[in-house]
């Protein structure tokens, strides 16, 4: 891929254009994650079309997407397995008076592929679905208190946001925190929580943004395990971020310990909207008791999506390929920035990768380093995990290690002017 030119005027571009337009008919211009305004200098806010692991902007600019959507794009943009079962679908209707047969079957192949689960139910997002999971912890268990690692991110509801604005004291009263991957802690918090533990709520592994990703322990997982055991609360895992890319059977069913409640998003569609909570038989009657709801929860053409998306992903071994590409990514920029005498840290599993600069406390590397190599062709983030599809081969991490070449050496120029 060529090196993208750089533009004589920002205001001539669609995607300037665009953002106008959008300030003056929507607060702020967009809202939350999606926010092009937190990124580094030159990345577009609007995007035209996507196909396999490169996606366009408005101004027709490509990029090799180490994104995917922020997470849901498993297969590569618009998979054409994963299109056909949703186009047959959505021929039928989407948005019914009730769910179609494939509902039922969805809930079928997720029972038969996810060893802890008995039963599956649907929703739209990942919030949607942690949010259920904590709802039927509680009506489970009688109690109230949920333990959350501190930090983590589980949605944007008032109970698990990461902003206070709007948010009162009483939406996070029984919540008790303890620290990711520390037993001693979570010990600790489960005697605070006491007779009133109604689960403990983790992530598959710890992808706090700006720090350096830990997968969990043995230890940690059998101690999550055992305390929920013992007090005879849910252990639910919040797989929305990591589900099917890790392990498509759980990604804690390597250490043998399996949750109560756990809840999907992302990934499970290939992009299409839809989310779950599945979970065993010790909840299924509190999940017939919850009200939990939606207008389009149970819309057929997602559903169809998810049952194409998570066949290719049992059948073709997904998880292993995603890994041996992130692998593959990894080395490179290990490789290049020794060449360019940059130290980095790579952290995290490598189907879901995260690469911070040392000594950059306020990212400013970070964001030079994604700035120039996205002007080469390759869609990075300079402090939020990244993610893999199983439509990235050889030649495209190829691709995108030549941009990651021009990103290391404007980072080596910072440093040099830096060091004046």
């Amino acid at each position: 891929m060529t090196e993208h030119t750089a533009l004589s005027s920002e205001t001539q571009t669609a995607d300037a254009m665009l953002r106008a337009r959008a300030k003056r008919v929507v607060p702020g211009g967009i809202w939350g994650h999606l926010n092009a305004a937190r990124l580094p200098e030159g990345y577009p806010q609007f995007f035209a079309s996507a196909e396999g692991c490169r996606v366009r902007d408005v101004d027709g600019r490509e990029y090799i997407d180490f994104m995917c959507s922020w997470g849901p794009i498993l297969l590569g943009h618009r998979h054409p397995e994963v299109q056909a079962a949703a186009e047959a679908q959505a021929a039928k209707g989407d948005c019914l008076n009730g769910p179609g047969e494939v509902m039922v079957e969805l809930a079928e192949d997720l029972v038969a592929m996810l060893p802890h689960a008995d039963w599956a139910m649907f929703q739209k997002n990942g919030g949607d679905a942690t949010t259920c999971c904590v709802t039927i912890a509680r009506a489970g268990t009688g109690r109230r208190k949920v333990l959350v690692a501190r930090g983590s991110y589980h949605g944007a509801l008032p109970w698990c946001s990461p902003s206070v604005a709007g948010v009162t004291a009483e939406d996070r009263a029984h919540l008790v925190h303890f620290e990711y991957n520390d037993v001693q802690s979570l010990r600790a918090a489960v005697e605070e929580a006491g007779k009133d533990l109604a689960a403990v709520l983790v992530t598959a592994f710890r992808h706090d943004m700006g720090r350096d990703l830990e997968l969990p322990t043995k230890e940690f997982a059998a101690a999550a395990r055992a305390a929920c055991d013992a007090a005879d609360a849910a252990l639910i895992i919040d797989e929305v971020r990591a589900g099917l890319r890790l392990d498509t059977k759980g990604s804690w069913e390597a250490f043998g310990v399996r949750p109560d409640l756990c809840a999907w998003s992302k990934a499970i569609a290939n992009g299409y909207a839809l989310a779950a909570v599945t979970g065993n038989d010790r909840f299924r009657e509190a999940a017939t008791k919850v009200f939990v709801t939606g207008s389009f929860w149970c819309g057929t053409v997602a559903m169809a999506a998810a049952r194409a998306t998570l066949r290719i992903a049992r059948e073709t071994d997904v998880p292993g390929h995603i890994r041996a590409m992130g692998m593959r990514l990894r080395e490179g920029l290990a490789s290049l920035a020794n060449e360019h005498g940059i130290e980095i840290r790579q952290s995290g599993p490598p189907q879901m990768p995260l690469m911070l600069f040392e000594a950059d406390p306020e990212v400013r590397k970070g964001r030079v380093f994604c700035s120039v190599a996205l002007r080469h062709g390759a869609f990075f983030h300079p402090q939020h995990n990244m993610f893999l599809s199983s439509a990235h081969r050889a030649s495209d991490i190829g691709e995108a290690l030549q941009a990651a070449s021009h990103g290391f050496k404007a980072v080596r120029e910072l440093e040099a002017r830096s060091n004046r």
